[in-house]
Parts: structure tokens; C-alpha cells; sequence
């Protein structure tokens, strides 16, 4: 590594990019919070105003602070914002993109998008880049990639400086490796956002890690941050039946939004409340509950997640996600197999390693070193010669014999393994207090999370038994859209081409699902999707865009159930996906399949699976939400309550507009009622003087749904 500039002035890092790179400035980002927006945008902002140069961006999830798509929400959101999202900065080239006036020589090419933001912008569709997680730092570099810059955390000053790339150790590591391998140049910047919570393990660099590490105070500011969304009973139901799934002493990847804190939720009802937990999904499955899990997590579940999201850390405050792994296969494997019970140092703990051979007798450097890094040994013990010193004590360094290994367990034990973590991401996103808990962890705690790189993470190559070791009974969950009777899925786009999201890691999880042999993969997806189109099945014949080829299918979770296709014949396939389909589409899903010949002419539908409705399942489940288990907001909201008044009587108005027979109806109520709505919500939504007919029936049409 090179001695590394440090600069005070954003501006001037600009100047140093533009005077080292001759040519097109093509500049890799991370995605997500890890984008150091201040010296992106005064980057954009130089070569927009110069036509002779040109930029290139490349990066995903690109984050913009929420706007109204009505004049009502941008009303109502205009105070959220100030208040949830206080000094961030949005991005200059989101901005352009979304609006449609990103300049000529500025192109942003994305591998991810966040969901749905892109629809119908043409220069996004023409410039996203469908690739896996895995693959993202080759396809940097195959971009031309030249510059890498990243919002990092500090601590300390001069040579006791040190940084961690936070959020985003997923894949700077990689692509810095591979431009070094191939003697390619390019400008590494660290630019430092003291918001940014400093994390440990494979996050931490030295200042030298960097070409150059910018400190301006102007880099600073608040971390993206979204409100937790509300968990709907429905989520709860497919979180519910997700969480049965999950084996004590398992692994555990589970995304954001509401079903990652639905399923997060319910692992906790699962843990405290046992018997409840029982009697809800024995009340919501129409199936036996044969093969699921209901015992209390007494061994714990490692998290291991491309996203570290708040469920998980709402997981870890529970004392769910506790079990740790350790980085060495000997020992994880004598672990998982029971030959060392747990985390605390016991001459058995000794006796195995030397049984396995994983340390020698008599003990070499390199074997005192590996014991005192795992902490099996004190950190104080010695090796002189052919003997262990430890204070007063002295023994031979031969284990073999049984006095020196009960001299050595007397004397030089340690108390705890060292080392374990029970938590690796590979980039977060969360609400406020997300990042406000991981600021203030207590280092012993913060250190078992480690974030690290996503090639790591999402596969098996590399370190492949260690990986294997410490994955036991993984369960990875992932939403999809759209599900085919076959088993296809298509999670990132639709069938006429457009990207509503991306691929990410998927394809990555899937890929593992199949490889480990105790693993399973859970893809869940809502029975229905209503929107501008009509309500939809999202259980299909037939699509035409996969994401997931249906040779991969393995476990579907809808709200009415659990479909587990693994080895399944095609026509078992179909009709478990028929069981889990909402009920106003399954007779047209089964003519479907009759009339190409993947069901029995004469099959029907047992009765038991014609119920798979809305209200029914509400009806199940609204009990439980009323004894507080499966609350709106299982981890807390940033939205007051009158907020939530006016979003919920909001949501009722946007769906109505899109079904007119409905706003019709919604609408004669709300006249016939007369009812008015608080001035302080009117006066939100700018309806305090409304005058003309439309802000005046909007405005009776909001009262009539408060």
C-alpha cells in the first residue's frame, strides 16, 4: 500500500480525479448507504457543466429520499422527511435519472435498482446490468472502472487512524484485488461520514487502503435511513409458516421490508411463546403441520445475509441469533458434531482438538498460536523450547502425556472461545435507530457481526468447507413475484423486459440451497397483487421472464401455506402450488393445467384449499394481532400516530382510484356520511382551504376513510 493523501476539501479530491484521469471517468460506488453522496454529487455536478468529459457510474441502489407521486403525499411527506431524514443529501444524478435530464456525457449504469423506481424510464432500462452478486466486481472492471470511492467510519487520529468500510465491505475488497492482480490503475477514495457506525472484522482498513481518504466535514450527514413499514396479516401468515421452517442451531438470510420483519417477529413468538405459536399455525394451514419446527431456539441461529437489516438485529436483542461460528473448519466441524459442546473452554475442549489432529503434540508455535487465537489457551502462556511457561506454572509442551495435559488445563486454560461471531452481512440498511444501536453496541458485541465481502457470502467457492461448516441447516428466504404452476420464478422483472428490481443475490442463494445438503431454499411471494391493472394471481401458468428456472424450485410460501416442490413430479408441483393459490383463480388455474396436460382430467381441488381468501385468513389472525403478537409495527415506527391515521386513509384513497366501481362506492359513503376530518390533517394535506370541487371531494373522500 501507498502512503495515502488526506484532503480536507471535497473539491479538491474532484480536482485531484479530473487531473489524473485524462479520458471518461468511470467511477464505482457501492450500493446502498456505502455512496459518499457529497463528493458524487460535486463529481456530477463538474463534468455535467463541462460537455469535453464524461462520467460513467456504476453502482446499484441508488437511495432518494421519499416523494410524493400526488400533490396529497407530497404534503403529508414533505414534514416525515425533514424529520426522519434530516441532512441527507439525495443524489444529483438520481435526480436527473428520474426526471429525465441526465446529461449527454453522463451515463449511470446500475445491477440493481430499487424496486419498481424504474419503470417506464427509458435511459435506466437501456442501461441496467442483469448480473449476480458474486459477479458484480468482475463487471465493474469489464465497465472500465477507474475510479472507486466509498463513504467509510473513522476512528482515532494520526497513526493510530484507522477506518472501516462500514456498511460495505461486499465488494471493494475484490475489485481492489483484481485491479491490483492485473496491474490496472485505479483511484481508491475513502471519504469519511462520521455517521456511518464503524464496524469490526472484515470492515476494518488501514488509512492506506486508499489512494486517497477524504475528511471534509461536508462529507458528513445522515445515513439513509426508511421508516419500518407496517406488517400486514398477511405477511405475518407467510413470516408464520417461513419461521416453522427454521431448525434450531440453523443458519438463517432473510431480506428487508415487511416480511423480513414479519418472519423476524414470528421466529421471536416462536421462541417466547410456544404454545400460542402452535395454535396459530395449526389455525391458519390447511395441511398437517408434518416436518415443521416449533421448539424454542436453545442453540440459537447464526445469521449469515448479504443484508443485514434490523430483523436480525431485532434477532440478536432476542437472544435468537446467538450461535457463533469460528474461523477455522478443524474447529467448527468439532463443534457442529458435539465433540466440543460450546463456546466455553473446558479441558474437553483441549482433548478434541488434539484428537483431531488439529494440534499437534508436542505443541509447535504455530499450534500455541492458533489456541490462543481461539482463546482454548491464555494469552499469557509461553512457548520456551519444549516447554509451556504460564506464571509460576511449567510444563513439557507433550499434551500426550497426562500430566503435563493436566498441568496445562490447571494452569493455562482460557475461560471462552475467542473469535465467534453470529452475524455476517455484507451491507445494511435500516431505519434510525438501526444504525443509533449499532453506534452505541458494546465493542464485545459489535464484534460478533462481522461485515465482510460478498464473495464470501454469497457462495460456496473459496474457503468451500469452512462455508460449509458453518452454514448447518441454512435457511435462505427470498420473495419472488411471480410463481409458475411448474415452479419457475420471476423475481426481478416482467415479462415484457422491464427491470423492477434486479437479480442481486438470488440466483446466489439458490445455488447454495442445492450445494449444502441440509439447506433448504424458502421463496416467498403474496397469493394476489392488485394495482392499476386489476387483482392479479401471482401464481401463473405460465410467464414470460424467469429468474429462477423451475429445475431449481424447492420450498413456495404464500399466506395460505407451504409448498414444498423438491423432487416433486410436475403434476405434484401443480397441485401443491394450487393449494397455496388464492381461491379466485384456482379453476382457471386448473383448466389451465388440465388443458396442457399436467393434471388429471378428472382432479379436483380437495375442499380443504378452497378457503384461501382474505378476510377468511384475517379472520384467523386478527385474535392474535388483538393479543398483541403479531403487532403493525413489531419493531417500532418513526410515524406518529396521527401520521399513521392519514397514511392508512391515504392507502385506502390510492387503491380506490385504481378500481372505479370501488371510489364510486367509496365515494357515495363518504358524501352520505358528511363526516369532516381533523383541521391539523387537512392543514397536512394542504385541504384546510381547499375551493375547488376537486380538493373538496378529495377532501370529503379522505374524511369518510379516517
Amino acid at each position: 500500500m501507498t502512503t495515502p493523501r488526506f484532503m480536507n476539501s471535497i473539491d479538491a479530491a474532484v480536482d485531484y480525479v479530473l487531473d489524473t484521469i485524462q479520458g471518461d471517468v468511470v467511477l464505482g460506488i457501492p450500493l446502498g448507504v456505502g455512496k459518499p453522496n457529497p463528493f458524487v454529487n460535486a463529481l456530477y455536478r463538474r463534468i455535467k457543466n463541462n460537455p469535453a468529459r464524461r462520467l460513467r457510474i456504476v453502482t446499484a441502489l441508488s437511495l432518494e429520499k421519499p416523494v410524493g407521486h400526488s400533490e396529497l403525499e407530497a404534503h403529508f411527506l414533505a414534514p416525515l422527511v425533514e424529520r426522519v431524514f434530516a441532512d441527507y443529501p439525495d443524489l444529483d444524478y438520481v435526480k436527473d435519472l428520474r426526471g429525465g435530464h441526465l446529461p449527454d456525457n453522463v451515463e449511470v449504469r446500475e445491477f440493481f435498482m430499487k424496486t419498481g423506481d424504474y419503470l417506464g424510464n427509458v435511459a435506466a432500462q437501456q442501461n441496467y446490468i442483469s448480473t449476480n452478486y458474486t459477479f458484480v466486481a468482475r463487471d465493474m472492471a469489464v465497465q472500465g472502472m477507474n475510479v472507486i470511492a466509498q463513504a467509510v467510519a473513522s476512528r482515532g487520529e494520526g497513526d493510530h487512524q484507522s477506518l472501516s468500510l462500514s456498511s460495505n465491505p461486499d465488494v471493494t475488497f475484490e475489485v481492489v484485488e483484481k485491479y491490483a492482480e492485473r496491474g490496472q490503475p485505479l483511484i481508491k477514495i475513502g471519504v469519511i461520514n462520521q455517521q456511518m457506525p464503524y464496524m469490526l472484522g472484515g470492515a476494518v482498513v488501514a488509512p492506506d487502503f486508499f489512494d486517497l481518504v477524504v475528511t471534509d466535514p461536508a462529507a458528513t450527514h445522515t445515513v439513509f435511513a426508511p421508516p419500518n413499514g407496517k406488517v400486514s396479516l398477511a405477511d405475518y401468515a407467510i413470516g408464520l409458516h417461513a419461521s416453522s421452517l427454521v431448525a434450531d442451531g440453523g443458519t438463517l438470510q432473510i431480506g428487508i421490508g415487511s416480511l423480513g420483519d414479519a418472519i423476524a417477529q414470528a421466529l421471536i413468538v416462536r421462541d417466547r411463546h410456544g404454545a400460542e405459536y402452535r395454535r396459530i399455525l395449526e389455525t391458519i394451514s390447511s395441511d398437517p403441520l408434518v416436518g415443521r419446527e416449533f421448539d424454542r431456539f436453545d442453540r440459537g441461529l447464526y445469521g449469515c445475509s448479504e443484508m443485514f437489516v434490523n430483523g436480525f438485529l431485532r434477532l440478536i436483542e432476542a437472544g435468537i441469533i446467538r450461535r457463533e461460528v469460528f474461523a477455522d473448519t478443524s474447529l467448527q466441524q468439532l463443534i457442529n458434531a458435539g465433540r466440543i459442546a460450546d463456546e466455553t473452554v473446558t479441558p474437553a475442549t483441549l482433548r478434541a482438538l488434539l484428537d483431531a489432529g488439529r494440534v499437534r503434540s508436542p505443541l509447535a508455535a504455530e499450534d500455541l498460536e492458533f489456541l490462543q487465537r481461539f482463546g482454548v489457551l491464555r494469552a499469557d502462556v509461553r512457548l520456551h523450547g519444549d516447554h509451556l511457561l504460564c506464571g509460576d506454572a511449567r510444563c513439557s509442551s507433550n499434551l500426550f502425556d497426562e500430566a503435563n495435559f493436566e498441568a496445562v488445563c490447571r494452569h493455562m486454560l482460557g475461560s471462552r472461545l475467542r473469535g465467534g461471531v453470529y452475524m455476517t452481512g455484507g451491507f445494511f440498511l435500516g431505519p434510525r435507530d438501526f444504525y443509533e444501536h449499532l453506534r452505541n453496541m458494546p465493542e464485545q458485541d459489535l464484534a460478533k457481526i462481522d461485515m465482510t465481502r460478498i464473495d464470501f457470502i454469497n457462495q460456496l467457492y473459496g474457503q468451500g468447507d469452512l462455508k460449509r461448516a458453518q452454514r448447518a441447516k441454512a435457511r435462505f428466504m427470498n420473495t419472488t413475484m411471480i410463481v409458475t404452476l411448474l415452479g419457475a420464478a420471476a423475481s426481478d422483472g416482467f415479462e415484457n423486459g422491464e427491470v423492477v428490481s434486479g437479480v442481486g443475490g438470488q440466483y446466489n442463494f439458490v445455488a447454495m440451497s442445492h450445494a449444502l445438503p441440509d439447506a433448504r431454499l424458502i421463496m416467498m411471494l403474496r397469493a394476489t397483487h392488485d394495482n392499476k391493472n386489476g387483482l392479479r394471481s401471482s401464481i401463473v401458468w405460465n410467464y414470460g421472464h424467469v429468474t429462477i428456472p423451475r429445475h431449481l424450485r424447492d420450498i413456495f410460501v404464500t399466506e395460505y401455506g407451504v409448498a414444498d416442490l423438491r423432487g416433486q413430479s410436475d403434476s405434484e408441483v401443480v397441485k401443491r402450488l394450487l393449494a397455496i393459490a388464492d381461491s379466485r383463480f384456482q379453476d382457471e388455474l386448473v383448466r389451465q393445467a388440465k388443458a396442457h396436460g399436467k393434471l388429471e382430467k378428472h382432479y379436483e381441488l380437495p375442499e380443504q384449499y378452497r378457503n384461501n381468501l382474505p378476510e377468511a385468513l384475517e379472520a384467523k389472525l386478527h385474535p392474535w394481532a388483538e393479543a398483541g403478537l403479531l403487532p403493525d409495527f413489531p419493531f417500532g415506527t418513526d410515524l406518529t400516530d396521527d401520521e399513521l391515521h392519514i397514511v392508512r386513509a391515504l392507502k385506502k384513497l390510492k387503491h380506490a382510484s385504481y378500481h372505479p366501481t370501488e371510489l364510486v362506492t367509496m365515494a357515495v359513503r363518504s358524501l352520505w356520511q358528511g363526516r369532516e376530518a381533523p383541521h391539523a390533517y387537512l392543514e397536512r394535506l394542504g385541504l384546510a382551504d381547499a375551493h375547488s370541487f376537486k380538493d373538496l371531494f378529495v377532501r370529503r373522500l379522505f374524511a369518510g376513510n379516517l
